[in-house]
């Protein structure tokens, strides 16, 4: 790890080894930020990690991409120790978290009409 990187431990942040709240995916999401705003690449550790679920993946990464592009997200952030039964939540949230900001006020719309008929 060179001085310009510095490594996020997912199990040590939230405390357990459940990647699974909102809650604790802001919390990650605000830590990587600030690291981003400080020029520095983030290398995010999900060693002791048994539970992930996309709730936790879309607070903590979907929307990162509200902020950056994804040349600038692969480019700065490095995904490490990640179970290879949970590459594929990866997949659908960067999916999913990429159509969502590219059409937000599309995808905004529709919900509101489908919620409040309006």
């Amino acid at each position: 790890m060179n001085k310009a990187e510095v490594q996020i431990n997912i199990a040590q942040n939230i405390g357990g080894d459940a990647a699974v709240s909102t809650e604790d995916g802001n919390e990650i999401f605000g830590l990587i930020k600030k690291d981003f705003d400080a020029g520095q690449v983030v290398i995010l550790d999900f060693s002791g990690i048994e539970i992930l679920t996309t709730a936790f993946l879309n607070a903590a990464l979907g929307q990162l991409y509200s902020a950056y592009s994804s040349e600038q997200l692969n480019a700065r952030l490095k995904l490490v120790n990640v179970a290879d039964q949970d590459k594929i939540l990866f997949k659908k949230v960067v999916a999913r978290a990429k159509e969502y900001f590219a059409n937000k006020k599309q995808f905004d719309q529709s919900a509101n009409q489908a919620i409040h008929g309006s």
